[in-house]
C-alpha cells in the first residue's frame, strides 16, 4: 500500500492535506490523480470479448447498496451468472466494498446491480441505477452487455467505466478499465527495441485475441524502428506455422508469441521440433505469459513479457484474504481501482468530478496494478513492468513507469 504523496493536483493546483496511509488510496496524487495502493489477461479474456457462459444463470440477486455517501455510483456485475463469471463478479463486488472501507469516509454510495450475465439484465440494472440517481456506472463485465449500459447512460449524460477487454466497444463516454493487449504489445516492443532487438518474428493465435495483437504489433514494431521479418497465425495445427517461422528465424533477433501459458509452451515446443534454437533468440510475450507452465518451460527461460508489477496485487491479495478469508480473482483489482477512483474524484473535483476532461486527464491515475489513463476514445494505456521468465517465476527487469510521457 502506498503512503501519502505531497504533490500538486494538476486540476486544482493546491496541496492536499490530512492524508493518511488509507486515505491516500484514493486521493489526488498530483500529477497522477489517484493513488491506490499473475496472468492478468488470462482471467479477463474469458469475459471481456466473449459472450456470457452457455450454462443457465442462477436466479438474479437482489440489488444492494454499500456506503452512505451523497454521490451515487452504479455497479453492474454478473453476480448470478454461471461458472467463473459469477465467481469473478462476487470477488469484484468484495473488492469494490473493500475499496470503500479503505478509502476512509468517502462521500459515495454504491448501487450494486446484478445483470444476470445478459445484456437485458445489464440494461435493466443500469436503468435502475440512473433512476436512483447514479452519476456514473462501473461495469459491466461482458463486452456484449456494455452497449446496453452505454445506451442508458448516454440518455442521462453520464459516463461508464466498464471492465471488458474488447476495445471495439469503447467510445464516447464509455471507458475501459481493463488490461488491454495493446498495452502489453507496446511496452514489450518498446523495451525490446531499447535493448537492440528490432527484427521480430511473430506467432499469434488465429482468434480475436490474436487479431488484436496482430494489429498492435504491426504498428508498434515499425514505430520503434524495427521490422517484422516473419508473421504467422496458428490454429489447432501449430507445427506448420512453426516450421514456416523457424525457416525465417535466421534474420530475426526476437520471437514474439502472444498466447496463454499452455499454448505458448506448445508453440515453443513446436518451434524447437522444427529446428529452431530458441536459446539464440530473445523470446517476447504478453501478460498471458504470467503462468506456471511458462516458468517451467526450458525453452522460455529468459523470455521477456510485459505485465503489471506483481507487488501491487500481492499486497492487495493479502488484505483481501484478511478481510474475506479467500483468494481474490485477478479481475478484482479492477473493481477496487474503479471505486477508489470515483471516491477520489468525488472528494476533490466538485461538480465536474466525472466529466470527460477529468476522466481523460493525461497524467492518469495510479492504481493497484500501476499507472493507467483513459484515452478520449475510451481505451486505456497502462504503465507496465517488463518481466523475465525464470524457474522461480517472473522477475522484473524494468519497472513500471512513475509517470506517463506526452
Amino acid at each position: 500500500m502506498v503512503g501519502p504523496r505531497d504533490l500538486k493536483s494538476p486540476l486544482q493546483g493546491s496541496r492536499l492535506i490530512g492524508a493518511t496511509r488509507r486515505s491516500a488510496l484514493g486521493l489526488l496524487l498530483g500529477t497522477p490523480l489517484l493513488s491506490a495502493c499473475a496472468g492478468v489477461q488470462q482471467s479477463l479474456s474469458q469475459f471481456g470479448s466473449s459472450s456470457p457462459p452457455a450454462q443457465p444463470a442462477g436466479p438474479p440477486q437482489q440489488a444492494t447498496t454499500a456506503g452512505t455517501g451523497g454521490v451515487k455510483v452504479g455497479v453492474i456485475l454478473p453476480l448470478s451468472a454461471a461458472g467463473n463469471a459469477g465467481l469473478a463478479a462476487q470477488s469484484m463486488r468484495n473488492a469494490a466494498e473493500m475499496a470503500l472501507a479503505e478509502f476512509q469516509n468517502p462521500n459515495i454510495q454504491l448501487l450494486i446491480k446484478d445483470d444476470n450475465g445478459s445484456p437485458q439484465g445489464a440494461q435493466a440494472g443500469a436503468q435502475q441505477a440512473v433512476d436512483e440517481g447514479a452519476e456514473i456506472i462501473l461495469g459491466p463485465l461482458f463486452a456484449q452487455s456494455v452497449p446496453a449500459v452505454a445506451q442508458v447512460a448516454r440518455t442521462r449524460g453520464i459516463s461508464v467505466i466498464a471492465f471488458s477487454t474488447d476495445s471495439s466497444i469503447a467510445g464516447r463516454g464509455v471507458y475501459l478499465l481493463s488490461f488491454l493487449p495493446e498495452s502489453d504489445v507496446n511496452r514489450i516492443i518498446e523495451y525490446s527495441a531499447s535493448i537492440g532487438k528490432r527484427s521480430v518474428a511473430v506467432l499469434v493465435p488465429d482468434n480475436a485475441y490474436g487479431n488484436v495483437v496482430e494489429a498492435a504489433v504491426k504498428a508498434a514494431v515499425p514505430r520503434r524502428g524495427g521490422r517484422v521479418v516473419a508473421f504467422e497465425k496458428y490454429g489447432s495445427d501449430r507445427a506448420t506455422p512453426a516450421r514456416t517461422v523457424a525457416q525465417q528465424l535466421g534474420s530475426a533477433d526476437a520471437l514474439f508469441i502472444a498466447d496463454d501459458g499452455d499454448a505458448v509452451v506448445s508453440v515453443a515446443d513446436a518451434m524447437t521440433a522444427a529446428g529452431a534454437n530458441l536459446r539464440n533468440i530473445q523470446m517476447l510475450g504478453t501478460g498471458l505469459w504470467d503462468s506456471p507452465r511458462v516458468y517451467a518451460s526450458p525453452a522460455l527461460q529468459g523470455g521477456l513479457y510485459a505485465a503489471p508489477d506483481p507487488a501491487g496485487f500481492r499486497a492487495f491479495s493479502g488484505r483481501y484474504r484478511t478481510k474475506y478469508g479467500a483468494e481474490p480473482i485477478r479481475t478484482a483489482t479492477l473493481a477496487y481501482d474503479a471505486v477508489a477512483l470515483v471516491a477520489a474524484l468525488a472528494r476533490t473535483q466538485g461538480t465536474t468530478r466525472f466529466s470527460p476532461d477529468v476522466l481523460t486527464n493525461p497524467s492518469g491515475f495510479a492504481g493497484i496494478d500501476g499507472l493507467f489513463r483513459f484515452r478520449a476514445d475510451g481505451t486505456n494505456e497502462r504503465g507496465l513492468a517488463v518481466m523475465k521468465v525464470t524457474t522461480g517465476g517472473g522477475v522484473a527487469v524494468a519497472g513500471s513507469p512513475k509517470s506517463f510521457g506526452a
